[in-house]
């Protein structure tokens, strides 16, 4: 285990390599390959450590060095590793290495080539290290890490003043969450004198919702902020689909491998600690199913290509959120174990398509591109396939055990609110498939045309638009394959997985299942460090998992829905939903997209609402900004009248002593010596009368 330490490090070295890379134009072509190597290794590295970390090892503390012992207070720099570090690090690391695959291919010929790697290299430091910290410190500088770095890739094209605005806009949004999650640190090291996982998770095995202090309670509140604001939720979302505005590889790295899957997996981890509040977890989950079922509203009327996938996965988020609301944190982590194949391949494919278009993303100037593009075509189509939860595909396993646990804890508990979440989960299950779709069959299927956009095709000296980068080829005037080996090669281990990684994680876990017992959940409750690895174990049953967890009567796990297993019954109707979202895209925009135009005229105003986004951003503009910014020119008008006014006084005094004594130093000698003289005679007349005064 002691080389697994080395797993962050090597991206970070490759980054400064990177950083070396860009002093000199000769070595700027090496810097993909040298970030490729390094996660390709880091990932190497994960896998060594997974054959030493399994459900019934336990977690293991790797100590690196000693960093921040102060008082009581006390900080090492060691790594926590458990099954949930290593499902997240093979999401890292393993996806990561993909994008940075394609993105080789995809930024060629960028005049900031290594710049983009170097911040990549940083990227996938920062998110290693969050995952694999052994205290809350260490999270929290990861998670600041990816926060500055999400900064430099957004806005990687400064010369675009909307790259610019998207790449402050991610920042400041998420500095809002980050407050929260910092006051949750310290209220954290109040309650339980300690930040490590192992101290507070110790404590937690001995408490309850009766037992736990006031002060323990709001500690999860603080923290869902901070996973609010870095994955994306209601009403810190706004930032995530202005990320657009970055490479396309930038988009699936924020949106599939790293940045947003942060708030997910610190809820995951700190689980024992949300248990102790009666209504954290309930607000976790209704949140999530508000933002998915939301997201997945605007996603139906946009045309961006790339900004479908966005909200998307705003909406995905949302039902990792809903998952570790209703404690099947199984089913959030693995959702978003899945998630990251098929959106990490979809915005790769949407990328493919804006570089053949020349920089079009519009979907209404494009369509029959099946001839020319059929790699990315059918890649596309299997990503689409797996996000709308096409049965067997990664997503269908996983959305629906989310949606199984909500409704099975919510008719188990008699709960009608979290019955309502899951209904609503599979609302949205329906939309994610018409809009996936509809994509697809506006973009691929159809007769053939294309609007190519305005832009072109640059050489080094190209002001980095998204789509002036890639391979060799820079000169075609019409839409066009991608090169195999450097850019569809990767995208087909990301179509491999969106198809079988659900399957093959399904039976594995079932397996798992049948050799463990009832026992092995309860052990895995008193030892919360590892609830997160065991409840893997128990995948199929987690509705059980989640009731030994609350230890609560009425047996989710064996709850049923229209007379059959609950589970069973969700999974069939979210198939029917499923269904039915692609033969209503299939119906409107491939074989009648006359009616789809007739339909959008008829309710003009509700498709100009979602078209919109709900105004959510002028709504925050007129109610936050615009106040904000009128808060700050009044202040610099105070600061510029009175504060300025002040200090120019100040200065003033001195220069006027100056100004008054100055016009004595004549320079001439007879009125030194006459100052002399009177000075001398004001000191005698002075003395005379302090003498004469009894002084």
């Amino acid at each position: 285990m002691e080389i697994a330490k080395f797993i962050p490090w090597l991206p970070l070295l490759a980054a400064i390599l990177s950083g070396i890379c860009c002093m000199k134009r000769s070595l700027r072509d090496y810097a993909s390959w040298i970030v490729l190597a390094a996660v390709a290794a880091s990932f190497g590295l994960s896998l060594i450590a997974a054959k030493h970390i399994t459900p019934e090892s336990g977690p293991q503390v790797v100590h690196f060095f000693e960093w921040i012992h102060a008082g009581s207070f006390k900080a090492d720099f060691s790594y926590y590793f458990d099954t949930l570090t290593i499902i997240m690090l093979f999401v890292v690391t393993g996806i990561g290495s993909l994008v940075v695959w394609y993105a080789g291919g995809y930024m060629a010929g960028d005049k900031g080539y290594a710049r983009f790697f170097f911040a990549v290299g940083l990227f996938i430091f920062s998110m290693t290290s969050l995952v694999m910290g052994d205290n809350l410190l260490m999270l929290f500088l990861g998670w600041e890490g990816v926060g500055l770095c999400s900064y430099l890739l957004i806005g990687y094209y400064y010369e675009k003043p909307s790259a610019v605005a998207a790449g402050k806009k991610a920042f400041i949004v998420n500095r809002i969450g980050d407050l929260g999650f910092a006051l949750g640190i310290f209220l954290t090291f109040k309650e339980f004198g300690s930040i490590q996982y192992v101290d507070i998770f110790n404590q937690t095995a001995h408490l309850d919702t009766e037992s736990a202090t006031s002060g323990m309670k709001i500690i999860p509140y603080l923290l869902m902020l901070g996973a609010f604001g870095k994955s994306a939720q209601i009403p810190l979302y706004v930032w995530l689909p202005d990320a657009m505005e970055g490479p396309t590889p930038v988009s699936a790295l924020i949106h599939a491998a790293t940045m947003v899957t942060a708030g997910v997996y610190m809820i995951a981890r700190m689980m024992p600690v949300f248990l102790l509040s009666e209504y954290a977890l309930t607000a976790v989950a209704t949140v999530g199913a508000a933002t998915a079922l939301f997201a997945g509203l605007i996603a139906l009327c946009q045309y961006d290509i790339k900004r479908v996938w966005a909200y998307s996965t705003v909406s995905q988020l949302g039902y990792m959120f809903l998952g570790v609301g209703v404690a099947s944190s199984v089913g959030g982590v693995f959702h978003l174990f899945t998630h990251a194949f098929f959106k990490a391949l979809l915005f790769l494919t949407a990328g493919s398509v804006m570089h053949a278009m020349t920089g079009q993303l519009d979907m209404r100037n494009m369509g029959g591109l099946r001839k020319k593009m059929p790699v990315t075509c059918w890649l596309m189509f299997v990503g689409c396939l797996a996000l709308a939860g096409f049965p067997l595909t990664a997503g269908f396993f996983s959305k629906d055990l989310i949606l199984g646990d909500a409704m099975a804890k919510g008719i188990g508990d008699h709960n009608g609110w979290i019955q309502v979440l899951a209904w609503s989960g599979i609302l949205t299950a329906f939309m994610t498939a018409y809009y996936t779709f509809r994509l697809w069959f506006r973009v691929f299927c159809g007769p053939e045309h294309y609007v190519m956009g305005d832009d072109h095709h640059g050489d080094d000296d190209s002001h980095g638009d998204d789509h002036a980068h890639g391979h060799d080829d820079h000169h075609h005037h019409a839409p066009h394959e991608m090169p195999f080996a450097r850019m569809n090669l990767p995208l087909c281990f990301l179509a491999v997985g969106a198809i079988a990684g659900g399957f093959l994680c399904h039976h594995w876990m079932e397996s798992m299942v049948n050799a463990s017992s009832a026992s092995t959940v309860n052990t895995a409750v008193e030892h919360v460090a590892t609830t997160v690895g065991h409840a893997t174990e128990h995948a199929v049953h987690a509705g059980e998992v989640a009731a030994d967890v609350h230890a609560e009567a009425g047996g989710h796990g064996h709850a049923s829905l229209f007379g059959m297993d609950v589970h069973k019954a969700v999974m069939i109707i979210s198939i029917i939903a499923a269904l039915a979202g692609i033969a209503l895209a299939a119906y409107f925009h491939l074989l009648r997209r006359e009616l789809a135009d007739k339909a959008k005229e008829n309710y003009a105003g509700v498709c100009d609402l979602l078209e919109n986004k709900f105004w959510i951003d002028e709504l925050y503009d007129t109610a936050i900004v615009r106040p904000l910014k009128l808060m700050g020119d009044l202040f610099f008008v105070f600061d510029r009248l009175v504060i300025n006014g002040i200090v120019a006084l100040v200065g003033f005094i001195p220069r006027l002593l100056g100004i008054t004594v100055r016009h004595s130093q004549t320079g001439v000698l007879q009125g030194y010596g006459l100052g002399m003289i009177l000075g001398l005679a004001c000191i005698l007349l002075m003395v005379t009368w302090m003498l004469s005064s009894g002084f």
